[in-house]
């Protein structure tokens, strides 16, 4: 194609006809109004007609790693680096590939980071985020992403199921094979003991969809590994776990009382309301009998006279 487009220059060349040529400053001019959706088809079709645009294109995209670097979380304790590389090797060339390990005990801090040397092949691996290495599913995204590339989504809250109740010989293929049946899974694994490697007894699992989830749920069939297992959303688990440890603090109020009332800790201002009392300090009652109150001497009051009125015989 682009013999072609050579030949036909050298031959209106050839025939005397005027050929265009374009500045730089004037092609930019020409691009800036256009919308990214538009520089993006432009850009597809030239490279798909002249390939040296298109490698042009692919060393651009290339060139900055946060296009090419995955972040992979989900690791075994156990997985190595070596393991890691070549768990996505099958996607491309690998520039740089690690697990991340702890400084002060030198465990695996259970994530590490792969890069490719082309684009294309970050872009391939991340067509199947999810990939199992040492009998656990872990997940890849761009680092660039963080966690928000792949389940720190709205509805991860009803997509993460917990399961409790696990045998110690459930390994986490088993759990994967198990809850398959309802959907595709994202990412999923039996929790192990950092120090022993050992099942903890439980374990999650994270689908792709809410409803494979539900189904998850609502399935009456729930025995794995000779035990009859747990399964609910995760989220849930850890709320009455939090609720258990903290009871909910009482916090003091401030309620407004009536008119007439005194407000605790102040002094009323102001007259007393009519009809209202204030409380008086009440001594405590004695163990002995009560005694009758004294009563006041009787003072007999003056009576009042009243006018006589005589009537009319």
């Amino acid at each position: 194609m682009e013999d072609v487009k050579k030949r036909k220059i050298e031959e209106a060349s050839g025939n005397g006809e005027e050929i265009l040529t374009y500045s730089e400053d004037h092609l930019r001019s020409l691009l800036d109004p256009l919308a990214k959706p538009q520089l993006v088809d432009l850009l597809a079709k030239l490279g798909s007609q002249y390939p040296s645009i298109a490698e042009e294109i692919k060393g651009v995209a290339s060139a900055d790693p946060v296009h090419r670097k995955l972040f992979v979380r989900g690791l075994a304790w156990n997985t190595s680096s070596d393991t890691l590389r070549a768990a996505f090797s099958e996607h491309g060339e690998i520039e740089e590939g690690a697990v991340i390990y702890d400084k002060a005990s030198g465990k695996s801090r259970g994530y590490g980071f792969i890069t490719y040397k082309y684009m294309e092949s970050t872009q391939h691996a991340l067509r199947a985020p999810s990939k199992l290495i040492d009998g656990r599913l872990a997940v890849c995204n761009l680092a660039c992403e963080g966690l928000s590339g792949t389940s720190a989504t709205l509805d991860l809250t009803q997509r993460k199921l917990y399961i409790g109740g696990l045998s110690p010989n459930v390994t986490s293929e088993m759990l994967l094979h198990f809850f398959g049946r309802h959907g595709d899974i994202e990412e999923g694994s039996v929790a192990y003991d950092k120090d022993t490697n050992e099942s903890r007894g439980f374990g999650f699992v994270t689908f792709r969809t809410v409803e494979a989830a539900k189904k998850a749920i609502d399935d009456p069939q729930k025995t794995l590994g000779g035990r009859n297992i747990i399964v609910k959303l995760a989220d849930s688990h850890k709320g009455r776990t939090v609720q258990a440890q903290l009871p909910p603090a009482m916090v003091p109020m401030a309620l407004p009382l009536a008119a007439g009332y005194p407000q605790p800790g102040k002094a009323h201002a102001g007259a007393t309301p009519v009809g209202y009392g204030y409380p008086q300090t009440v001594a405590a009652y004695p163990d002995s009998s009560y005694p009758s109150p004294p009563t006041a001497p009787y003072q007999a009051q003056s009576q009042i006279p009243y006018p006589y009125y005589i009537g009319k015989q």
